[in-house]
């Protein structure tokens, strides 16, 4: 009796040691998962108005310059330098659209000199309005804007031009480079 429960024992040994056959089983996932994306509109951006440091007078003898405010075209100088009043100039206007609600990256590349021939004048700097805060990455202004309900926004540009003293007389002027793309 005792060899019949030796082999049963063994017998019950081995088919549990056995591998287990390969099984295949499908399994759907829960929580209803589904592809999804959204689609936004392009934006658009485009000047309403240039960066005009309107009409001045330069002295002969002393420097100075011409500042364009950002945020609502005020003049200033220094310096030498004497504004010319029924010309005052004003700050750069672009308006954009887009998705409202989105966030909008705005660059600037401003130029280094406006020229008027072989005369230039130095730009000490360009800049975006206040209405958020800027940076400067690589020598380019950034800013952000959020586009309002009506699927616009828009961003003003100032500067500061320095005035040489004697400055050769004339229209000077040079391209800058707004981009806007989506965040």
């Amino acid at each position: 009796m005792r060899t019949r429960f030796y082999l049963a024992a063994a017998a019950a040994t081995l088919a549990v040691s056995a591998p287990a056959a390969a099984q295949q089983a499908t399994v759907t996932a829960t929580g209803n998962p589904v592809a999804r994306g959204v689609v936004i509109l392009p934006l658009t951006l485009s000047k309403t108005s240039d960066l005009d440091f309107g009409t001045v007078v330069a002295s002969q003898t002393v420097a100075g310059t011409v500042a364009i405010n950002a945020d609502d075209g005020a003049r200033s100088v220094t310096g030498g330098v004497v504004m010319v009043p029924s010309y005052p100039g004003g700050r750069a206007v672009f308006q954009g659209a887009g998705t409202p609600t989105q966030n909008v990256l705005l660059t600037l590349q401003a130029p280094a000199v406006l020229t008027n021939g072989s005369f230039t004048i130095a730009v000490n700097s360009m800049t975006f309005d206040t209405a958020a805060a800027s940076v400067v990455v690589a020598g380019n202004q950034m800013t952000t804007r959020t586009i309002d309900g009506t699927g616009a926004f828009q961003v003003g540009v100032g500067g500061v031009f320095a005035i040489a003293a004697g400055q050769a007389n004339g229209l000077y002027s040079a391209p800058f480079i707004v981009t806007a793309q989506y965040q």
